[in-house]
Formats: structure tokens, sequence, C-alpha cells
């Protein structure tokens, strides 16, 4: 499904706005544009998957300045630059700011199709990142100190009996905390436990030493 994904267009030339919205209309994807960056900073608010693609010489905020302005404000959208003057310094300067890429005009209609197809998907995978964060933040906030300290020894590959060695505790007291670290994350294996400890970006809270 597309219509769930927005394509905003940026640009001072109206024919160029109108051709690419006809564009992504015939292929599904919903395009919004605006005449300047400065209009699109006042109207662009972040209701999903999404990309941009601007123009780089424009009246008032060029789209080198926009990609800043975006940055500045903590905005995170894939971005797509395209000019009529394209040269080496201005698709290096793009790249550098993050631009996830540089096309110039005029442009093949697939081209174009195929870096905001991409530039979806990029967005998609940072969103989709996201959310694995905050759910394993959730899931983590269950466990209780030892049992977080439990959960970093298994990860590290630890056998019970090193951590118990390591927390003084007994073998059997790490045992019922490994389990109950297993159900709070709902892990059904020890290679669960390393996948989710890998991919989880919340540092811990907790005393690991």
């Amino acid at each position: 499904m597309t219509e769930d994904r927005i394509v905003y267009v940026v640009d001072d030339d109206a024919a160029v706005r109108d051709s690419l919205v006809w564009l992504l209309g015939s292929v599904g994807l919903r395009a919004i544009s605006f005449a300047s960056a400065a209009e699109f900073l006042e109207g662009y608010s972040d209701t999903g998957i999404s990309c941009l693609v601007s123009d780089v010489r424009m009246p008032g905020m060029s789209g080198l300045e926009l990609q800043k302005a975006l940055n500045t404000r903590g905005i995170e959208i894939p971005f797509i630059l395209m000019t009529a003057f394209g040269d080496v310094s201005t698709a290096v300067k793009a790249m550098k700011a993050g631009a996830v890429d540089f096309i110039e005009k005029p442009f093949n209609n697939q081209n174009m199709l195929d870096l905001i197809n991409t530039a979806l998907q990029t967005d998609a995978a940072r969103r989709k990142n996201i959310e694995a964060e905050v759910e394993n933040a959730e899931l983590l906030a269950r466990l209780t100190p030892q049992e977080h300290r439990v959960f970093e020894r298994v990860a590290a590959g630890l056998s019970n009996r090193e951590i118990g060695s390591e927390m003084d505790i007994s073998v059997k007291t790490v045992e019922v905390h490994r389990a109950r670290v297993m159900r709070k994350l709902e892990a059904n294996s020890v290679a669960e436990l390393v996948r989710f400890h890998l991919h989880s970006a919340t540092p811990s809270q907790f005393e690991v030493g």
C-alpha cells in the first residue's frame, strides 16, 4: 500500500511541481507540493512515512538552506535535491548535509521514482527501528535491577555458574532470575536475548559491574 506514504515536493516552478505531483499520483503515491522552502516549513507536519524532493535554486531559501533548517530543527526526512545547475561541489555539500540523493533536471521519470521509492523505504526502516527501540525500552523497564544485571551477563555469554560467581549468588538464584528475564523480555531462547541486547538502543540504567 502506498496511500499512507507522502512525498513532499518543493519547487518555485509550478510546471515542475505539477509534473511531479502527476507522476507520483500515477503510481499511487500521495504528493503535497510547495512553492518555496518557507512554505514547506510552515506547512509540514510529521504524519508518517515520507520523503522530500526539493529544488536547489529557489528565491529566498535555497534547497541546501532548507536542508540545514531541517537538520537544525531535528526533522528527519529523507531529502532528494534536484537542480538544473548540477555540479560536483553542490552535490558534495548536499550529501554531506544528509541528502539521500541528488538528481539533475531534466530527469528521467523512472530514475526519479526509483530515488523516491528508495527514500521512502529508508524512512520506513528508520521509523520501524524507532518503534523497536521504544518497545525494547518498555520491555527492559519490566526488569528489576538484579534481573537486568543477570540479563547483561547472559547476553555477554556467561554461564549460570559464572554469573553466580560474579554476582555472589547461587546458581539456583541465577536460574530463577534468568527465567524471569526470558518471560519479561518475551524471549524464547538465549539467542533471542542476545539479539534483543544487540538491537536495544536504550542504555542500561543499572550497574553492570
